[in-house]
């Protein structure tokens, strides 16, 4: 009945200001250490490695207010990840002046999470499933992506409630008050953002929250979706698609949308692989590339400036944001280093 979330937003400036941490429990090195190598005994390698990364940001940092309130972006997860791996993307869209909700759902998609049950709090672990033996992948993912969509809906709920003054119970108790978001965010200007099968999750909260207003996909997994759902998706979606994760299946749904609506833009960013779009392309050392094999020959620097800067022009466009994210508009078509419109199915030199 919850909701689980890591909220990225503008602060003050804080002497001294606490660092977050990237993986917040080890809990979750284990889990990754299962679902991504299929080694559970990684995990304290894993714990080593990463458990003591911080993401560079304030934690609780002091909320920055605004007097036109800041446009909302709901971030939903790929498979076997959780609500903390997308840390560089929404801490640099929290930097243009955005408030970012990075859920992390219970569908038992998540490389795990937990709830907490009653007042007392007691935790109860929702492991990562894989899917069940003579069962089809697709009607066990289309399950969850639907729940998956449900929940970017109830996020938006949630701070809807919120920013009109509702009073919201925060288990956790993490010593940050949610109240600082009356009257701070702009809830007529929201989209919806993922990666993998976040951004297959985010296409279909378009179809169920008519207050949302347009997606952004990274390297979308269209095949959990079904064919009847694709006309309802009326409003514009960017695809950014890296180089070497792309099927000839899920680009075809994905031309099927912008050939419906010039507005739906599709986009590859070369010399990128399917995790340059999360954390793991900014982690130090050679470990992780042996590991997980996470670095595209693109700097991922430049990969996620592309990334953010195209997801800023259209997002200026398509929530009528008076900023100056215009400059970037060429990135929806596919001008500039590094980027190409639609979809290329021969390596580049890059």
């Amino acid at each position: 009945q919850g909701l689980f979330l890591r909220l990225f937003y503008p602060c003050l400036p804080r002497a001294g200001a606490t660092k977050a941490l990237w993986v917040p429990r080890p809990e979750y090195c284990g889990a990754l250490a299962d679902v991504a190598l299929c080694r559970r005994w990684c995990s304290a390698l894993l714990g080593i490695a990463a458990g003591s990364c911080k993401v560079p940001v304030s934690w609780n940092g002091p909320f920055k207010p605004r007097d036109r309130g800041y446009p909302l972006i709901i971030f939903s997860h790929g498979l076997g990840a959780f609500r903390t791996l997308y840390s560089s993307i929404c801490t640099e869209l929290a930097s243009w002046g955005f408030v970012v909700a990075a859920l992390e759902h219970r569908d038992h998609s998540a490389a795990t999470t937990y709830f907490l049950t009653g007042e007392a709090g007691t935790e109860q672990w929702i492991p990562f499933q894989r899917v069940p033996q003579g069962q089809k992948e697709f009607y066990f993912r289309n399950k969850q992506v639907h729940q998956r969509a449900r929940e970017c809906v109830r996020a938006l709920r949630l701070l809807q409630g919120i920013a009109a003054g509702r009073a919201e119970p925060n288990l956790l108790h993490q010593g940050w008050d949610l109240s600082v978001l009356k009257d701070n965010l702009d809830l007529t200007k929201v989209a919806v953002m993922g990666h993998s099968f976040g951004g297959v999750t985010a296409v279909l909260a378009l179809v169920k929250e008519p207050s949302l207003r347009c997606a952004v996909a990274l390297d979308a997994w269209m095949f959990p979706l079904e064919n009847v759902l694709y006309p309802e998706v009326a409003k514009p979606v960017l695809f950014i698609n890296t180089e070497k994760f792309q099927t000839p299946e899920s680009v075809a749904k994905m031309r099927r949308l912008s050939s419906r609506n010039s507005q739906t833009k599709i986009v590859t960013v070369l010399g990128t692989v399917h995790e340059d779009q999360t954390d793991f392309a900014f982690l130090p050392g050679k470990l992780f590339g042996l590991l997980f094999g996470v670095r595209g020959s693109l700097d991922p620097h430049k990969a996620l400036a592309i990334t953010s800067q195209a997801t800023l022009a259209f997002l200026q466009r398509h929530l009528e944001l008076q900023e100056e994210f215009g400059r970037w508009e060429g990135l929806l078509e596919g001008v500039g280093n590094a980027v190409v419109p639609d979809v290329p199915f021969c390596r580049s030199h890059l």
